[in-house]
């Protein structure tokens, strides 16, 4: 199974990057240089030095704009090109330099930003295995997953991940599917019954007879659909791009209007040099910078200033249960009694014999007991029952606990264990001397909080929100019940939980939020996939566009606010630096301003714009 897939390139990235700062390095460097031969009385050469060092970075932009056009994309880099290549054409060399300095350091705060707020990541599964153990010959030899046949007999040793689908074969399978299909409590798979790739072996190991080949089976298919849902993603457009045409489109009328009307060149020039449009290429970078700052202070990474202008426009909210809507493990919900023993007890002796055993809801009854601070006792005569349950003498007591299945079988008829259990709940029997003492019940729970988060982002004006679960329909729907949710989607696979993003994106930008491996396809599918990454799987954070970074639920609502309050700082920044410009520019038009002095004052309207693009640091 040839998974080996890698997020982001690492060595071009950081190359773009050398490239934007020596961009920046040039202009800087020419403007000093310039300045400095002027002193010792070569003013004579200024000119052509600052024509030199514009030079790089004018190449350059062509090459974006190229680029850009190729794609069918129009922004305002044509704007800044036109203006450094007129002033270098018409002897303006001091105000190309100028611009050159002031488009090259906008273009590096925004690749700043996009570097610094990605999470480096060199591969998609980290959970991926990359070998398996196969019986041949009476003994086990370690083969590479491609090498896996239908037939072959697999070892799956305990926490192993199932490298491929197949049915188990000796021994019984106690599987973690949680990151496939959202369950919280660990499943059992007896002889001949189906195991899907991808599940942890949460008990004893076990034999798999492979039934598909490794880059058939289901968590290959997975990663397949996260590389499909990436690559078919609509592109999110930049807020000021979205102001190119209709801006570039009004400097070239001004521009061509002066030149026609006075015969004066110098005039269009200067012109195209207060319209640079620094004011859209600086405050917008600085005030995402400063979202992406401060939403990262409240435990939220958004990978780049593209998803953060997403975030604000979300309308829509599709969310997974376990482990987003839900705490993602499971726990003691409730002690039945059924015989005189007190509920604190009867969870002390039964957390007293689990401490044999490595199954995970035996780990979750200890876990438990200890939080009660309960002393427990050192169990005697254990004989465990890998799957099913376990004996043992706690205390002198002679104690099964289990299954209700395996502790009915220890027990006299009369002593019926069962019970009807609560809606996607497991329960555990705890039997004491022959006799049924009580039950713990387990259940993945609702976070705390969660309805009133939900609550607050209807007021935040979220028109839908549609819970999209793997899990069984009786349980996502209990789960949902009271709460401001209006779809329940259950029993849904990785790529039908695509089509429910997809189809919610009639209403609007959608933003997916989930943490387990049957996420990714979904979340690289939305508008904003933003993943639960406390304890979350590596498949989720990276196909994400955004990762929360904290176990809390609630961080959506600052994730929401900031990236809108982001945006309007930017407009208003935009704005305002368009309007300023608009004055420079008829100045400029009816002959008042040369274009060192549209320069000067072009950077006079940048601080402006970048002081109050600041504010969003919040």
């Amino acid at each position: 199974m040839s998974i080996d897939f890698v997020a982001h390139n690492s060595t071009s990235p950081n190359l773009w990057s050398l490239v934007r700062a020596l961009l920046i390095l040039f202009p800087a460097l020419g403007l000093a240089t310039g300045f400095i031969i002027r002193l010792f009385g070569l003013a004579d050469w200024s000119g052509a030095v600052w024509a030199a060092f514009t030079l790089p970075v004018l190449l350059t932009l062509i090459y974006d704009i190229v680029s850009s056009l190729r794609r069918g994309d129009v922004g305002l880099d044509i704007l800044a090109a036109l203006s450094m290549s007129a002033a270098i054409l018409f002897g303006q060399e001091l105000a190309a330099a100028v611009i050159a300095l002031m488009y090259a350091g906008g273009q590096y705060l925004e690749n700043f930003a996009e570097r610094h707020a990605r999470r480096e990541m060199t591969e998609l599964l980290s959970r991926t295995p990359r070998s398996a153990l196969r019986h041949r010959d009476g003994g086990l030899e370690e083969i590479e997953l491609d090498a896996i046949a239908p037939g072959d007999r697999l070892l799956i040793r305990q926490g192993d991940v199932v490298p491929v689908d197949g049915r188990v074969s000796a021994g019984v399978a106690v599987l973690d599917q949680s990151a496939l299909t959202g369950e919280p409590i660990p499943v059992q798979r007896r002889h001949d019954e189906l195991v899907m790739s991808g599940s942890t072996n949460a008990g004893e190991a076990f034999d798999l007879l492979a039934s598909r080949r490794a880059a058939e089976s289901t968590y290959a298919g997975i990663v397949r659909l996260v590389e499909m849902a990436q690559s078919s993603k609509a592109p999110m457009s930049r807020l000021a791009d979205r102001f190119a045409i209709v801006f570039l489109a009004v400097t070239l009328v001004i521009a061509s209007a002066a030149w026609f009307l006075t015969g004066d060149a110098i005039r269009a020039v200067a012109v195209l040099v207060v319209a640079t449009p620094c004011p859209l290429i600086l405050a917008v970078p600085v005030a995402v910078v400063s979202g992406l700052s401060h939403a990262a202070r409240r435990g939220v990474l958004v990978k780049g200033g593209k998803v953060l202008e997403t975030i604000a426009r979300v309308r829509s909210l599709v969310l997974d249960k376990t482990g987003t809507l839900t705490e993602g493990r499971a726990r003691i919900v409730s002690i039945d009694v059924a015989a005189c023993w007190p509920a604190d007890e009867i969870l002390r002796l039964a957390a007293s014999l689990e401490q044999a055993s490595k199954h995970v809801i035996a780990n979750t009854i200890v876990a438990e007991a200890q939080a009660h601070e309960l002393e427990l006792a050192v169990p005697e005569d254990v004989v465990e029952t890998p799957g099913e349950g376990i004996a043992g003498r706690v205390e002198g007591h002679a104690l099964i606990v289990g299954g209700p299945h395996f502790v009915d079988s220890k027990l006299p008829p009369q002593n019926s264990v069962f019970a009807q259990a609560p809606t996607g709940a497991a329960v555990v029997a705890v039997a004491v001397e022959g006799r049924l003492a009580g039950r713990l019940v387990l259940a993945d729970e609702l976070r705390s909080g969660a309805g009133e988060v939900l609550r607050q982002l209807k007021a935040l004006g979220l028109e839908r929100i549609v819970l999209a679960t793997g899990d069984r329909r009786e349980v996502a729907e209990a789960i949902a019940t009271g709460l401001p949710i209006d779809q329940v989607r259950s029993e849904l696979s990785p790529d039908q939980k695509v089509l429910v993003v997809l189809s919610e994106r009639k209403n609007g930008p959608v933003m997916m939020v989930g943490d387990g491996t049957n996420d990714a396809p979904a979340l690289a599918a939305a508008d904003v996939g933003m993943a639960m990454g406390a304890r979350g799987t590596a498949a989720s954070a990276e196909a994400a566009d955004a990762v929360i970074l904290v176990d809390r639920l609630d961080r959506l609502l600052p994730a929401i606010s900031i990236a809108r309050r982001s945006l309007s700082i930017a407009r208003q920044s935009v704005l305002a630096g368009i309007g300023l410009s608009m004055i420079g520019m008829m100045l400029a038009a009816f002959g008042h301003l040369t274009p060192v002095q549209g320069a000067l004052l072009q950077e006079a309207i940048d601080v402006a714009v970048i002081l109050n693009a600041l504010r969003a640091l919040g």
